[in-house]
C-alpha cells in the first residue's frame, strides 16, 4: 500500500479515480470529452499550485513574525538593562524618549514588511490564476471556433 505524502500538495485527484473512464460513459453529441477533461485537469493543477503559493506565503509571513517577536524580546532586555544603568531622571527620560522613537518606527517598518510581504504572495497567487482564466477563454475561443 502507498505511503501517504506529508505534503499536502501532493494530492492528485487524477489517481484516485479514472475521470477519463467514467467520463466516456457520457458521451455527448458536439463535446469533446477529453478536451474538457484535459481543461479541467488543467484547472485543479492551477488551483493547486495557486494553494501551494498562499500557503508558502502565510509560511514565510509566520516565520517573518517570529523573527520579529523574537527580536523585539531581545530588545525589549537590552532597554530594560540600559534604563537599570541610569543614574539620574533627565538620563532616565532622555533613554525613554529615545527608546519610544525607535520602537515607534521599527513598528511601523515591520508592518509595513508584513504587509508587502501579504501583498506579494496575492499577487503571485491572482497572477497564476489570472494566467489560468486566460487559457480558459482562449480554450473556449478555439471550441466555438471549432464547432462552426
Amino acid at each position: 500500500m502507498n505511503k501517504p505524502s506529508d505534503n499536502i500538495f501532493d494530492f492528485d485527484i487524477t489517481k484516485m479515480m479514472d475521470v477519463t473512464k467514467l467520463m466516456s460513459d457520457f458521451k455527448m453529441p458536439g463535446v469533446d470529452m477529453e478536451t474538457m477533461l484535459g481543461s479541467q485537469r488543467k484547472n485543479i493543477e492551477a488551483l493547486t499550485a495557486a494553494n501551494r503559493l498562499a500557503f508558502e506565503g502565510v509560511q514565510a509571513l509566520m516565520k517573518r513574525q517570529t523573527e520579529i517577536l523574537r527580536q523585539t524580546m531581545q530588545e525589549v532586555t537590552e532597554a530594560t538593562r540600559g534604563m537599570a544603568a541610569t543614574t539620574s531622571p533627565q538620563e532616565h527620560l532622555a533613554k525613554q524618549s529615545a527608546l519610544a522613537k525607535e520602537t515607534f518606527e521599527r513598528t511601523f517598518a515591520n508592518m509595513r514588511e508584513l504587509s508587502e510581504m501579504v501583498t506579494r504572495s496575492n499577487s503571485e497567487v491572482f497572477e497564476l490564476l489570472n494566467v489560468r482564466l486566460g487559457q480558459i477563454m482562449e480554450e473556449m475561443r478555439k471550441a466555438v471556433l471549432n464547432r462552426g
